[in-house]
């Protein structure tokens, strides 16, 4: 290995990158142009940023053996010991992880042709989602044994006599965590969420059934006063492909009903713009008189409804499954200005896009200064600390979200409010190991006077 040229690892690194590109970014190009055909009223922007985001996602391995490359000799060597704790410990919680996720839901390809290509499938489009779960476990795991491990053999404290402060022995610690954040921003800005809300679209086709992307969802007009009620969108409905189960009620400025027509399918146009009804039952309501009733034996065609099906499934997607482009279109719509909207829900979810990724550069914060020790009575407190400060971040996460989610907290203090907090934990911790003031003890008075 010491004969390798230091620059040779990085160059590889920027080629499989490059390599990646060439292969991924066409398709994502032409998945955007597909979004603007399907759906004309996409949030342009944050729509045409997306291969730009895979771009450097791909290349994120290279800026990272480039990084280490330009580093110095001791910071190539705790690099070394850090990836090497990394590995084992990503390689093991996916592991664990793997096992859990198959019990629930190994059942569901039991009609499947090829039940390995399946989960293989399966699993591969949902990489992004498993990587942002197990990503910040994997670095406080890590950050506990490999700066336990440096301790225990008394590394640090050479380090540190030889100059080196802390904040130097953690630097390219720090690093990592900036790089797993940069990197899981990149995918949580849309294929992460995107991947998760695949589960059940590649279930129905490992069993080859029909894949539909929403059910049951109900959609209101309030320019045209029409109450859509759409029972399945098939996979490629904004391709032309027809919803099922159609029903249309409108309501007279009174509130009281004028119309209503129910459809086995109706068809949207793409080119001319027509909503094409097949076989529609049109019953029409009068104050005072019984319901008229028409069966059309042909298809109906309406050339004036501005609705489109792309605005039609809005309220049937699942808020968590969204990225940043289609939470910003969703924003953008009148949809979310309606007062039955959740508006407040949608914007926690965007804004929390973004914080969770820095979830990542917050562990570091944590783990690091209490994994360093400098003497072994000092191992297990701070460890068992650490572990402590990470799940309740995690857990005040959720609670915030929720809140947010019910418009109980502002949604932009919903999203980032944990990791502010225990970001100021972190260097209030780094401070006092820094100064070579205990923590453990400190924590521990704080939380059980003496007496």
């Amino acid at each position: 290995m010491s004969n390798v040229p230091r620059w040779l690892p990085p160059l590889l690194l920027v080629l499989f990158g490059l390599a990646a590109i060439s292969i991924i970014v066409p398709y994502e190009l032409v998945a955007v142009k597909e979004q603007f055909s399907g759906f004309p009223d996409s949030h342009i922007f944050s729509n045409k940023l997306r291969p730009y985001i895979l771009v450097l996602i791909c290349l994120m391995p290279g800026f990272a053996g480039i990084a280490y490359s330009l580093g110095t000799t001791f910071d190539r060597y705790v690099t070394r010991q850090f990836i090497a704790v990394f590995l084992i410990c990503l390689g093991a919680l996916f592991a664990i992880w793997l096992l859990i996720d198959l019990s629930d839901n190994l059942s569901d390809f039991k009609n499947s042709e090829n039940k390995t290509k399946s989960l293989l499938v399966f699993y591969l489009y949902r990489s992004p989602a498993i990587l942002l779960v197990l990503l910040p476990y994997t670095l406080l795991l890590s950050l506990i044994y490999g700066l336990g491990k440096l301790s225990k053999s008394n590394e640090i404290v050479a380090m540190i006599q030889s100059g080196t402060g802390v904040v130097r022995v953690t630097a390219p610690l720090i690093f990592a965590g900036i790089w797993s954040s940069v990197l899981l921003l990149g995918l949580n800005y849309h294929w992460a969420p995107h991947a998760e809300g695949m589960r059940d679209e590649l279930t129905a086709r490992a069993n080859n059934l029909p894949v539909l992307q929403a059910k049951n969802v109900l959609y209101r007009d309030p320019a045209s006063r029409r109450l859509w009620m759409v029972g399945a969108f098939p996979e490629n409905f904004h391709k032309g492909a027809p919803l099922q189960n159609v029903e249309i009620t409108t309501i007279n400025p009174d509130r009281t009903l004028k119309t209503r027509m129910t459809s086995p399918s109706a068809r949207w146009d793409r080119d001319s713009r027509h909503w094409i009804f097949a076989n529609p039952l049109f019953t029409r309501f009068t104050e005072g008189e019984a319901p008229e009733f028409e069966q059309m034996e042909e298809p109906l065609v309406h050339t004036t409804w501005k609705e489109t099906p792309s605005q039609i499934i809005k309220p049937g997607l699942d808020v968590e499954y969204l990225g940043i482009p289609e939470l910003s279109t969703w924003l953008i719509s009148p949809l979310a200005d309606q007062p039955t909207s959740n508006r407040a829900a949608y914007l926690t979810h965007w804004h929390y896009r973004w914080a969770l990724p820095i979830t990542c550069i917050v562990t570091v914060l944590l783990a690091a200064p209490l994994s360093i020790h400098f003497a072994r009575r000092g191992a297990g407190s701070g460890v068992f600390l650490a572990v402590v400060l990470s799940v309740l971040m995690l857990f005040v996460s959720s609670i915030t979200l929720a809140l947010g989610e019910a418009a109980t907290i502002p949604p932009l203090l919903a999203a980032w409010l944990p990791n502010i907090v225990f970001t100021l934990i972190g260097f209030h911790l780094f401070h006092r190991r820094i100064t070579g003031r205990p923590i453990y003890q400190s924590v521990k008075r704080l939380l059980i006077p003496q007496t």
